[in-house]
């Protein structure tokens, strides 16, 4: 199970979910209260393990400031939000190269479970079909907030969709995850990888250990978590 620890903010976060076993950290530059900066995360990433898969959050659609933060901040991955733009996808790859991984974020709209399920299938298959990106990470969608509201999405309504639509496609599951329902998460939906942010945080960000601990010691081992 792949794991991304997201919304770091700060190098003892950052090196604690590395040490924990993440396989990936991210890093907000899109609108949200754990945004940072490009400064922040060039002083973070040279100390991290390079085993680690480092993921800049973007909303925005400039390409040359996606592939600016890029180099500057020392990121191993993009990961979109604000729709699924195949264009840009494909103008990132050939930039940034094969070395570089895209994760393209879709929206589950909460309490709109009929409407989410056609629109989350199109969008799979758009995005299966431009053959850029391999990684898409579903995350739930509660009125304006882009990421981080701490609500799981529907996750029975979803798991016939996404098996149905994701083809060859790596899908990772966020939005609401927590130590107490990571297992029954991947139970439900067996997804290639899991994502959290506010989740695992003391305060916003702010990570917890023992929540972090608990949240990677359950996402490896599901069985054994009582449910």
């Amino acid at each position: 199970m792949w794991i991304k620890i997201c919304a770091n903010t700060n190098l003892e976060d950052a090196q604690l979910a590395a040490s924990l076993g993440a396989d990936a950290l991210g890093f907000v530059f899109a609108p949200s209260s754990r945004r940072v900066t490009v400064e922040q995360i060039a002083q973070i990433t040279p100390h991290l393990p390079r085993t680690v898969e480092r993921v800049g959050v973007f909303h925005t659609r400039d390409e040359d400031d996606i592939v600016r933060t890029i180099e500057q901040a020392g990121l191993s991955g993009v990961q979109l939000h604000g729709g699924v733009d195949p264009a840009l996808a494909a103008r990132l790859r050939a930039r940034l190269g094969s070395g570089i991984t895209l994760i393209q974020t879709i929206h589950w709209i909460v309490d709109a479970s009929g409407e989410s399920a056609g629109e989350v299938a199109r969008q799979l298959r758009e995005i299966a079909a431009a053959g850029v990106v391999d990684r898409v990470l579903v995350d739930s969608k509660v009125g304006a907030a882009l990421g981080g509201t701490g609500v799981s999405f529907d996750w029975s309504a979803a798991r016939a969709v996404l098996a149905a639509n994701a083809g060859s496609l790596k899908l990772i599951v966020a939005g609401g995850l927590r130590p107490e329902n990571i297992a029954e998460a991947i139970q439900a939906l067996d997804p290639w990888g899991v994502d959290v942010a506010s989740g695992v945080e003391a305060e916003p960000g702010r990570k917890s250990p023992d929540k972090l601990a608990a949240f990677l010691r359950n996402a490896r081992e599901p069985r054994r978590v009582p449910g």
